[in-house]
């Protein structure tokens, strides 16, 4: 999909057809990551480094899982 890049004020912004932000869950107001990729940039609206986060405290959660059952009574 052919992408048009705009220039505002000392930025440059490329617009998102409907079709695309509706595809990526993506609406107004939303964050996208971009991440570098051999082979340029990817953007989506993943964040990995919030993704390691999550991975990490499920795992926690999976060790600790009757400490936290006791806890929470």
């Amino acid at each position: 999909m052919l992408l048009n890049v705009k220039k505002r004020g000392n930025s440059l912004s490329v617009i998102i057809p409907k079709e695309m932000a509706s595809s990526m869950n993506v609406e107004d107001g939303n964050h996208l990551f971009a991440t570098k990729t051999p082979f340029g940039y990817e953007i989506s609206a993943y964040d990995p480094e919030f993704a390691k986060k999550i991975e990490v405290a499920r795992r926690g959660i999976r060790k600790y899982r009757n400490a936290l059952i006791e806890l929470a009574k």
